[in-house]
């Protein structure tokens, strides 16, 4: 049974919204409020490398070409060559935010998804969206291979081990699943537990999937949220996993975090383990024992878990599996002096059985 025992913290000056690590796991990039950083892990040495005009909330490396992409709130794509220390290619991906990124695993493909809540009609229901919510880039020119339709807004992407499927999840709880050399769709399916009807201080949708992995056969897709909650601005509903067999008819769902596993909160990020037997989720603590747990992909029992003390918006494995970062933030300190602290954090946990 894996457990995680925590070797150092490394402070960065604002919130960690995205990691990337090398395949070392000596270095790791870092998407924040103010910029990307390359973090050295082993010293917690740091440098920021650019900037976009907004807030930094996805950064994918290509490792063989010494590239990071990256995208941000100003809804841009940018392409920085590690070698040279500039900006190679910026893209302008989307007229609202980027909410996520995905790069397919062989580098050559990156994902982005879009979108604003916006109401539509009487019930609440998301206005259609004003331009395509999710885009798959060709990750070497950076030209636009497919634009795909969903409804915003659009949180949540992850492509299939083989690359040859991309998924998204929108506010609705509604996952689409395409073919990337095609851009038809393959799949698609709603599922209600993770998005809430706000009726205590705001009428409104809240919640949704806010990160997905699919299984390393392929066959299975897990989603992350929080579960159903009577006051949703409260952020008080049940840490969530689903997983579902997505190529059945109608796609099945196959699992979810047990009752008595799961405390309350929003969960962020999702990171399947290399070798394929456990996965990972991590996300805020609203109430309860763990922000960060490991569970079985097996059976879904929950084999290990802890509370970090922090809101956790990104997970990664590296070492081949023998590490976990976690990139996050720590509650956002007063100004003093005309100064703000760092509240920005990358962890470092090694595993073991």
């Amino acid at each position: 049974m894996p457990e995680a025992r925590k070797l150092h913290r490394r402070m960065l000056p604002t919130a960690v919204l995205s990691v990337e690590v090398r395949a070392d796991g000596r270095t790791a990039y870092a998407g924040c409020m103010d910029g990307i950083y390359e973090v050295k892990l082993d010293t917690g040495e740091h440098r920021r490398l650019y900037e976009h005009e907004s807030y930094v909330s996805g950064v994918a490396l290509l490792e063989p070409a010494g590239t990071l992409v990256s995208a941000g709130y100003d809804g841009k794509l940018t392409w920085f060559d590690l070698a040279a220390g500039k900006v190679a290619r910026t893209v302008k991906a989307h007229d609202f935010w980027s909410w996520q990124l995905a790069r397919s695993p062989d580098g050559k493909q990156v994902a982005s998804v879009t979108g604003q809540y916006l109401c539509g009609g009487p019930k609440y229901e998301p206005a259609p969206e004003r331009e395509p919510s999710v885009k798959l880039f060709d990750a070497s020119s950076g030209a636009l291979v497919h634009s795909l339709p969903h409804v915003p807004s659009v949180q949540a992407v992850a492509f299939s081990p083989d690359g040859k499927h991309l998924a998204a999840g929108n506010l609705m709880g509604e996952v689409r699943v395409w073919e990337t050399a095609s851009g038809k769709q393959a799949a698609g399916w709603t599922t209600d537990a993770f998005t809430s009807w706000g009726i205590i201080k705001s009428h409104c949708y809240i919640g949704g999937i806010f990160a997905l992995a699919f299984t390393p056969d392929g066959e299975g897709l897990l989603a992350a949220g929080m579960g159903p909650m009577r006051d949703p601005m409260a952020g008080n509903g049940r840490q969530l996993w689903q997983r579902f067999a997505w190529r059945e008819t109608p796609p099945k769902k196959i699992g979810e975090t047990r009752g008595a596993d799961s405390g309350e909160g929003l969960m962020e990020t999702l990171a399947v383990h290399p070798a394929g037997g456990w996965f990972a989720m991590a996300g805020r603590l609203r109430g309860g024992s763990w922000n960060t747990a490991l569970f079985s992909l097996a059976d879904g029992a929950l084999l290990h878990s802890f509370k970090t003390d922090t809101r956790i918006t990104r997970a990664a494995f590296a070492e081949g599996g023998n590490k976990l970062i976690l990139g996050g933030a720590q509650r956002q300190p007063d100004v003093k002096n005309g100064a703000i602290a760092p509240f920005g954090h990358v962890d470092i946990y090694e595993l073991t059985s």
